[in-house]
């Protein structure tokens, strides 16, 4: 009998495993990357908009309509371009984008922190997703911190902040490590 019982755990591991490994090609986002990259100035600030694409699936749209708390950090960094040293560094940066939904009042509450965590509170799926992955008129840096004639680079990322389950769950859906993500590190170099 003792044979039999471990024969069918072993049984039982290897199809959860294919099964679960079967998930795999659905649960990977296309590849993300940061695109409609701008960098203008203002009357006072150097100010950035960007947007990231390929960074939702299917399986995290559900698991955001299920209760689970998602964020995405962007992180932003301004040098100033110098040809015989070390480039400057003037500003190093990270904002975050947070995203619940209730789902008793089937609403989607986003919140920006480059917004002074400001939140919005919408039922279209479509138009949190917007939310989430876009960053818009951001100012990176006061332009007195810029020198005219100077050449300077921006460089960002973004990232899908790791998921964290309650402790049971961790066991049971482990999978969902593959619905992290990150795009690679973006630059656009411009002259004040």
């Amino acid at each position: 009998m003792h044979f039999f019982t471990k024969k069918i755990t072993v049984l039982a591991v290897v199809t959860l495993f294919l099964h679960f490994s079967l998930l795999v090609p659905t649960l990977k986002a296309e590849e993300a990357c940061i695109k409609d990259i701008d960098v203008v100035n203002s009357w006072d600030h150097c100010i950035l908009s960007f947007s990231v694409t390929g960074c939702f699936t299917e399986e995290m749209k559900k698991a955001i309509d299920n209760g689970i708390n998602t964020t995405f950090t962007f992180y932003i960094e301004l040098y100033e371009i110098r040809d015989l040293w070390w480039d400057r560094e003037i500003a190093d940066l990270s904002v975050s984008h947070y995203i619940k939904y209730d789902n008793l009042k089937k609403i989607y509450t986003v919140t920006l922190s480059e917004k002074e965590n400001k939140v919005f509170y919408t039922n279209d799926f479509n138009e949190a997703k917007k939310l989430m992955s876009e960053i818009r008129g951001f100012g990176i840096t006061r332009l007195h911190n810029l020198q005219k004639g100077k050449r300077y680079q921006v460089r960002m990322m973004a990232e899908l902040d790791k998921i964290t389950l309650p402790f049971y769950l961790d066991y049971i859906l482990f999978f969902l490590s593959l619905w992290d993500f990150e795009t690679d590190w973006y630059t656009v170099d411009f002259s004040y």
